[in-house]
């Protein structure tokens, strides 16, 4: 078995990004934290910011900083209702934006929610070796992005390609 072949488990702050939720009835981002320690990955932090651009980035901007941070999930935010600012806040973070991202979460999320997933305006990308996605606050749509392309991108072992191999240190790229 080769070094390839062993699952390395990555580093994962979450964010939930809501003008309401509280620690006690977060279950878009109590449903992340599951999922990816179910996954063999470590949780670094979660907490819960109001839908303010500047809570927003600052609390992303400390986490991108953070060489110990591998992975940032956001939840909530990113439709067109109210507040909704997530993308806003985060794409000029960004060094490099995976467009694919939103066009596969949306494809995935037609069969759940029909055209109504036109709405979602779901963010991936890259700043500091750190991969950034932004996703939907409802937990169906936590529960797609991960179960869908998150579970295998964050997986050092999927083949041909995946994101954690850009931020694990010895790596630096896609192994192979």
């Amino acid at each position: 078995m080769s070094s390839n072949d062993v699952q390395i488990g990555l580093t994962i702050a979450v964010l939930t990004v809501s003008d309401t939720r509280t620690a006690e009835n977060d279950r878009s981002g109590d449903s992340l934290v599951e999922r990816l320690t179910a996954a063999g990955h470590q949780l670094h932090e979660k907490r819960i910011v109001p839908d303010d651009v500047y809570q927003l980035r600052a609390v992303v901007s400390e986490w991108i900083a953070d060489a110990s941070v591998q992975v940032i999930l956001t939840t909530g935010g990113t439709g067109f209702t109210g507040r909704d600012s997530t993308p806003e806040a985060i794409r000029v973070l960004l060094d490099k934006e995976i467009q694919g991202f939103g066009e596969l979460f949306r494809q995935l999320s037609h069969q759940e929610v029909g055209s109504s997933t036109i709405q979602s305006r779901c963010l991936g990308g890259l700043a500091n070796r750190t991969v950034v996605f932004c996703l939907p606050g409802s937990t169906g749509a936590c529960r797609t992005a991960w179960d869908g392309i998150l579970k295998e991108q964050l997986d050092s072992r999927h083949r041909p390609c995946n994101f954690a191999n850009l931020v694990i240190p010895e790596r630096g790229t896609h192994a192979h």
